[in-house]
């Protein structure tokens, strides 16, 4: 599966070069007001991409596993000859997509689920990029609600087929460059449709949760049809660059929270309540005013921007290399490695935002070469 990601990531490059060319023809033509793509966000989404993927050799251990005892001990049918065919791969891609939306849903009405989804929300721009940007934690609960696919007996190689498929055409979708499709909308999760499901907007707020198809929001009653101009974010934004802020912000956010109730069963509570929950007695959380939103964007110099380019493309050749070999590494190994990715990642999204000089960013970066050579990792 990692190396499949290592084939898919050029695409994925080449892909947001053409919107990228896109959205400045359409901004010299007078066709967009301003750009869809923000120099440090694009940066921060592609860094949370690859942290996420390279985390994810660790934690899909636990979700391959518990797939497969369920399927190899208390499957119903797992020698059905359905699954050989085009239509219980059909129908295994479709079981999946149900699943995928009752996960995707409880991800922004469960907060410990929020804690880890949140990610993928925090861009304010929408963008190609924007689909990149995935959770390292989603990983650890998320594979609960795959289990019934195991239950039914669906294979865990047609299992991982169909989870790609599901996750790769929520690629193109993120984009505010293809307008309305008419009857593609009504059936299918489109650009049209995923505008409003990344919009804070009053009346936009969990919207939208299917994958493929958006008739599961029709059924369920989640379904929002886009209408005025989408306002993008979290309603408590991130403010930050910071790869590991991003993915924990929420989780240390439930903490505080849990840690000074004072009654146990809000300490409880509040990782199963929806996101904003407090306790009663706690003060009241302040109110959200679209017109006060504001973009988060420190200003970079000419100089700033070259830097921190060549940060962020040894990040990727060092996080590609790195999917690309993680099969074969034992476990000890792979670890180190994601543990020094994670601090690189973290020093140069520190750059962004002003926090670390260059010069502190390279110090970190070459503890990190120091410390994987003297383990003999880098050989």
């Amino acid at each position: 599966m990692s190396k499949i990601i290592v084939f898919a990531f050029p695409v994925f490059l080449a892909a947001m070069a053409f919107e990228i060319w896109w959205d400045r023809r359409q901004r010299a033509a007078g066709a967009a007001a301003r750009s869809s793509y923000a120099f440090s966000d694009t940066l921060n989404s592609l860094s949370l991409g690859l942290l996420s993927q390279v985390v994810g050799v660790l934690a899909k251990f636990i979700g391959i596993a518990a797939y497969a005892w369920v399927f190899e001990r208390i499957a119903l049918f797992p020698q059905a000859d359905v699954w050989n065919h085009w239509y219980g791969w059909l129908g295994a891609l479709l079981l999946y997509d149900l699943c995928y939306y009752w996960l995707h849903r409880a991800g922004h009405e469960v907060a410990i689920f929020w804690a880890a989804h949140v990610v993928h929300h925090q861009s304010q721009e929408y963008n190609l990029s924007t689909a990149l940007r995935q959770t390292s934690s989603g990983g650890l609960l998320g594979w609960l609600f795959y289990l019934p696919l195991a239950l039914l007996g669906v294979p865990p190689i047609l299992f991982g087929i169909v989870a790609l498929v599901d996750l790769l055409y929520q690629f193109w979708v993120h984009t505010e460059h293809v307008g309305k499709l008419g009857w593609f909308d009504r059936v299918f999760c489109s650009p049209s449709n995923h505008r409003v499901h990344h919009a804070v907007n009053e009346g936009y707020v969990d919207r939208n949760y299917g994958g493929i198809l958006v008739v599961w929001d029709r059924l369920f009653g989640t379904f929002q049809e886009e209408q005025e101009r989408c306002v993008y974010g979290t309603r408590a934004p991130l403010n930050s660059w910071d790869p590991l802020w991003a993915n924990l912000e929420v989780y240390a956010g439930l903490c505080a929270t849990a840690w000074h109730t004072p009654r146990w069963r809000d300490k409880l509570l509040v990782w199963f309540k929806p996101p904003g929950w407090q306790p009663a007695g706690a003060p009241p959380k302040p109110g959200f005013d679209i017109a006060k939103v504001q973009r988060f964007d420190p200003p970079l110099s000419r100089m700033q921007r070259r830097f921190a380019s060549l940060q962020y493309l040894g990040l990727m050749t060092a996080g590609t290399l790195y999917l690309w070999h993680a099969d074969a590494m034992p476990w000890q190994d792979a670890a180190l490695y994601c543990g020094a990715f994670c601090i690189a990642a973290w020093a140069t999204g520190c750059f962004l935002q002003g926090r670390l000089r260059a010069l502190e960013v390279l110090a970190v970066q070459a503890a990190c070469l120091a410390t994987l050579g003297g383990l003999g990792l880098l050989s």
